[in-house]
């Protein structure tokens, strides 16, 4: 037996579910790994992550070039390592709410949680069975993050003694992430990028990222789409989502999540519910659904696709996991409607002149 898996066999003894029988839950793109434990007609998911497999995240106080110098997850402001991030979030969420999983048993230095199991309701494989039901779910999904963006959360909180710090998704972290199409996706379709060509990306970039501050930013938990839904009908409100994967949240703009659950990568939402669902989140969260809500849409839908077509390249590349490039097509596609608007005009121009295979919407 690995020292791993005696530590696990250890956090679930110290539990109380050493006699639990234990199933493999399929994991995302992460190092994080999940089983669902049943015992005594009792479920509930054991969520590995061992501090040791992914990059640093960011110190507390880092300057922006400290951050570059640690790696990606410090200078995106990924959570990286630390559980702590999730067992907070999910906390701050519980008592304003929202259905995030309760936590049964954590250790925050060996990277264990035992964490409330919501079931099989996942929204892509309700709305996959039956389609019909698309509109509801997708409805109470913006009404939970409506509801959200208009509550206030603290930038720092504590679970258990475990302290963390929710921080702003700033111009460094949002140029961080466009970097992943530069250093993967042109690199993957032999485009290299020179370095005049990468200093007027950027420079683009800050001048779109002005749209953004149409809005007061709100909480994003940056992972908010289909897979990582859960349909809970038997609670009321914006409880019947359940809410997972929300380590990485931070403070940013309110379209962030929005995009993501719209645009989902893996996933087409139907094209006739795009714009009211657009409208119906900013009903809800008290925004004007008006032309600076739309510019500020496509700047963030434009710059979360921009880093999605580098994600898949990277995972196969780093992570050996090569089947999200079977992904890239669908995120071509909403690059091409995020730089469709006027707001991006000049990034569209970019794009076409050094890197057209990226909206070509052929696969890679």
């Amino acid at each position: 037996m690995s020292d791993r898996m005696a530590e696990m066999e250890s956090f679930i003894g110290e539990a109380g579910w050493s006699v639990a029988i234990r199933e493999p839950i399929q994991g995302d793109a992460s190092t994080r790994s999940y089983q669902r434990l049943s015992m005594d007609g009792r479920n509930a998911v054991l969520m590995n992550a061992p501090r040791g497999e992914e990059g640093a995240g960011e110190p507390e106080g880092a300057s922006v070039e400290e951050r570059r110098a640690i790696g990606y997850n410090a200078l995106a402001r990924l959570a990286g390592p630390n559980m702590e991030a999730f067992l907070v979030v999910a906390d701050q969420l519980r008592v304003r709410g929202f259905s995030a999983p309760e936590i049964i048993h954590a250790d925050v230095e060996a990277g264990f949680a035992l964490l409330e199991d919501f079931g099989s309701g996942v929204y892509a494989q309700i709305v996959g069975a039956d389609p019909s039901r698309e509109a509801a779910l997708y409805e109470a999904a913006v009404d939970c993050l409506a509801a959200i963006y208009r509550s206030s959360f603290p930038r720092r909180a504590e679970w258990r003694g475990s302290p963390w710090t929710i921080r702003d998704y700033d111009e460094a972290a949002m140029l961080a992430e466009t970097d992943l199409f530069l250093d993967y996706f042109a690199p993957d379709t032999a485009r290299a990028i020179t370095a005049g060509e990468r200093g007027q990306f950027y420079d683009l970039w800050r001048a779109a990222f002005n749209m953004l501050d149409a809005h007061a930013p709100g909480l994003a938990l940056r992972d908010f789409h289909a897979e990582n839904l859960f349909w809970l009908p038997v609670r009321e409100h914006e409880a019947r989502v359940g809410l997972i994967d929300f380590q990485d949240a931070l403070f940013a703009h309110p379209t962030y999540d929005l995009s993501s659950l719209l645009e989902d990568i893996r996933r087409d939402v139907s094209e006739d519910l795009f714009e009211p669902l657009k409208q119906r989140f900013c009903e809800g969260a008290g925004i004007a659904y008006d032309g600076a809500f739309q510019a500020a849409y496509a700047v963030q839908s434009a710059q979360r696709a921009t880093k999605l077509l580098g994600f898949p390249v990277r995972a196969d590349v780093d992570f050996g996991k090569p089947q999200y490039r079977a992904l890239m097509p669908r995120v071509k596609r909403h690059l091409q409607r995020g730089l469709s608007h006027l707001a991006c005009v000049d990034l569209r121009d970019w794009f076409e002149e050094y890197c057209p295979s990226a909206l070509s919407g052929e696969a890679v």
